[in-house]
Formats: structure tokens, sequence, C-alpha cells
């Protein structure tokens, strides 16, 4: 009888062991570009003075500031998703959906007017319609959402911590941010808007840390907009339920 050895050790394999990713290398600018001192806070002035007048200016610097910095990405939100196709289907759903409510219901208990002044010129203009959508996919749904969510969730988190207290009070300070800078172009039906956009993206994305499905929606949101303005609907769709 011949004895069975494949349980000796010398025939079980070894699973390898799965080490830490190494740390960040031993960088002064880097960890000055991190830190609060007066680069770190140059730049974040910097990032956030630029994003609402070139964009996407200030996300393209934030990711230059990420990547120069050593941050990780997954800490701007920049995780890939499990799918492309379904956080795509998602976003998008969520976005066409959230701008309708928006239009027929929210806007008009808070007293907005139906029409959009600011960018009624919109309505029929096929030679301003292709440069708008390019801004609102590339400069808002990508460029507001890397600066807004991404990075001064990042910055503030890394000033605030990351408890509950602090996570409600980074959502409600960028939000008002996110008004404000909606308010010179928009004026006040504009920045109420963005407001409340701004708690439900910022709360979404302290809640899951991803930032693919909010560019997807944030997108799909203001191209839905464009498109109502364009086919001349805003007003219906104000009184869609109102009268």
């Amino acid at each position: 009888m011949t004895s069975d050895t494949s349980d000796s050790p010398e025939q079980i394999r070894r699973l390898p062991v799965e080490t830490p990713a190494p740390p960040p290398p031993k960088d002064p600018l880097a960890a000055k570009m991190r830190g609060f001192g007066p680069l770190g806070i140059l730049m974040m002035l910097v990032i956030i003075a630029v994003g609402p007048i070139l964009e996407p200016l200030g996300a393209i610097l934030v990711l230059a500031w990420a990547r120069r910095s050593h941050t990780p990405w997954r800490e701007i939100g920049y995780v890939r998703p499990k799918s492309w196709i379904g956080t795509l289907a998602v976003g998008v759903a969520l976005g066409i959906a959230f701008k309708f409510l928006m239009k027929a219901i929210v806007m008009p208990l808070l007293g907005a007017p139906p029409i959009n002044p600011a960018y009624h010129y919109l309505a029929g203009n096929s030679a301003a319609l292709l440069g708008m959508l390019f801004a609102v996919t590339v400069g808002a749904g990508f460029g507001e959402e890397t600066v807004y969510r991404g990075y001064l969730f990042e910055r503030l988190g890394k000033l605030f911590g990351r408890g509950v207290g602090a996570t409600t009070t980074i959502v409600l300070l960028t939000s008002a941010w996110f008004g404000l800078i909606h308010y010179p172009v928009q004026g006040l039906a504009g920045a109420e808007q963005a407001t409340i956009v701004g708690l439900v993206s910022g709360t979404i994305f302290a809640i899951t840390g991803r930032i693919w499905m909010l560019m997807f929606a944030h997108a799909a949101f203001d191209v839905t907009a464009v498109l109502i303005i364009y086919w001349n609907l805003e007003s219906s769709l104000a009184h869609l339920v109102f009268k």
C-alpha cells in the first residue's frame, strides 16, 4: 500500500501574501501641496477661483494637483465603476428625471420664473447649441463635479475630518458655494437650483465616495435643461403641475 502524501507540507502551495501599497515617496513639494500651509492654501484658492470662470480648467488643475501631490485617485472619487454601462445608465436616468422634477415642481414652488432669461437666447438657436452642449457636458459634468465634489470634499475632509457632523458641514458648505457661483449669471433662481443640485450630489458623493455616476447625472441634467430651452418647452413644463 502506498502512502498518500498529497497533504504533506511539501505539496501544499502557499498563497502569496498581498502586501499593502507602498507609501508615496518622500517628496517635500508633494507634502506641501497636500498640506494647508501657504502653498496648499494658494493652490486651493486658485482652483476654486478658476473653476467657475474657465471650466474645465479647474478640473484639469485638480488632476494635475492629485498626480503631483501623490494623492490617490480614489480620494477625489475617481474609482473605476463595476460597470461603466450601468453607471452611465443610472447617471443619465437620474439627471433627466431630476431636471424634470426641478423644472415642473421644485422651482415653481420656489417662485422661479418659468423662463430662464440668462439662457433664453438658446431657444431655436442651432448655431449656439453645439457649443453649449460641449460646455455643459465637459465644463459642468466633468469640470464642476471634479472641483466641487471630488476636490473640495477631499480638501475639506482632511481639514474637518470624516465624521457625520464634519461631512454634513462639508456638504452644506460646498452646496452653498456651488449655488453662489451661479448667481452672477443666473440670478437667484439659478443659485437656488444649483444649491439644491449641490445638496443632492454632495450627499450622494459623501455616501458613495464615487464621482463617475455624478458626472453623468450632472451632464444629463444640464443637457436636458439646454434642450428644454432650445425646443422652447420651458413655460409648458413650468406650468405642467402648477397652472
